[in-house]
């Protein structure tokens, strides 16, 4: 049964990390402001996602910056102190972020069932929302199902600041862009520097642009002048030189991105953008390009099962690959064939109408 057959007067949503995540319930919340246009959300969430999601209309953005420690809680408790939220929709199964809804007052607090659940978070909550499909977006907009929303399939609409708009322009007229995003913040989920530089030059070969993009961090940009060494064919590396905004602008303008499990495969479903995933970690069928998961090349489930000698029927949801050099049985035959299939079926290589 639903929580509201009314709108609510406030609800808060606890999502600290991370920016793929973030996307992903952009979906919920804007799909709140649809039915519900008067009801006042606030997101609590991380320093650098903030960046992203203040780009949401009509919805108060608090940064909780875990890297200041304890005082991260007590500046949260203190400018959350004397507030009260109809619902609390605590979206992220982490000690950190449980720990952290302790301050935060709300009649229903909305978390994961058991199932799903990790580091304890069912002991924060007291309302255990049930699976809704496979995908993380999908489980995410389960919370706004429980709250009463009649429509919950996931849509994204956002709209960009003119200055970040304005600094991708010179952009359009390279094209048709390839974006390569060739690092995760985690380095065991990143393809190898030959693979990606090969792709690069098939990309180069049938007439596309092709551009790196990613974080300021040390290991993204070692990987990303590791591939501009292997291959003349890189227009631009842009590692690290773009904010946020400029980055969400420019994948819109973009035919484009590749990239493994990270934040800038899920902005391009933001904005529209086609992906091709590379995926060996996690399971694509929870965590790949949510309208492109059919383009993902993915050896999870061979990894998995020669790691447990089980499927990932046979395991929990949550469950990922351990081995460290998983990424490195992708081929580069494997990419350039779902390469071949997504320019195909986007007509990634023609003129837009």
């Amino acid at each position: 049964m639903a929580l509201f057959d009314s709108p609510p007067i406030s609800l808060c949503l606890l999502r600290l990390s991370a920016i793929g995540d973030c996307c992903h319930a952009i979906a919920l919340v804007q799909a709140i402001q649809r039915q519900w246009p008067t009801t006042k959300i606030t997101w609590i969430t991380g320093k650098v996602e903030a960046n992203l999601l203040q780009l949401l209309p009509n919805v108060e953005i608090i940064v909780f910056d875990k890297s200041a420690g304890w005082h991260a809680y007590r500046q949260l408790w203190r400018t959350l102190k004397g507030r009260e939220f109809d619902a609390l929709l605590h979206m992220q199964a982490a000690l950190r972020a449980s720990i952290a809804s302790l301050g935060i007052r709300a009649k229903y607090r909305l978390g994961f069932d058991k199932s799903r659940a990790k580091d304890g978070q069912w002991l924060f909550t007291n309302y255990k929302v049930a699976p809704h499909g496979e995908h993380v977006v999908d489980g995410f907009m389960a919370f706004g199902q429980a709250l009463g929303l009649t429509e919950v399939t996931p849509h994204w609409s956002l709209d960009l600041p003119d200055a970040a708009v304005l600094w991708a322009k010179p952009y359009q007229t390279q094209q048709p862009l390839l974006l390569i995003c060739p690092a995760a913040s985690k380095a065991y989920k990143n393809w190898t520097a030959e693979g990606y530089a090969k792709l690069a030059e098939y990309a180069h070969h049938q007439g596309m642009k092709v551009m790196l993009i990613g974080s300021p961090a040390q290991q993204e940009r070692e990987l990303a002048a590791q591939i501009c060494a292997l291959t003349p064919h890189i227009a631009e590396n842009l590692v690290g030189k773009t904010s946020l905004p400029q980055l969400l602008a420019l994948i819109k303008v973009a035919r484009l991105v590749v990239a493994p499990d990270t934040g800038p495969t899920h902005m391009a479903t933001l904005v529209g953008t086609p992906v091709l995933g590379l995926y060996a970690h996690h399971n694509p069928s929870r965590t790949g390009p949510y309208y492109c998961r059919d383009y993902v090349v993915s050896v999870y489930e061979q990894a998995l099962l020669a790691e447990t000698s089980k499927t990932a029927d046979q395991l929990p949801w949550r469950t990922r690959v351990k081995d460290k050099n998983a990424m490195q049985s992708i081929n580069i035959e494997q990419v350039t064939a779902q390469f071949e299939r997504i320019i195909h079926d986007f007509n990634l290589l023609q003129e837009p109408v």
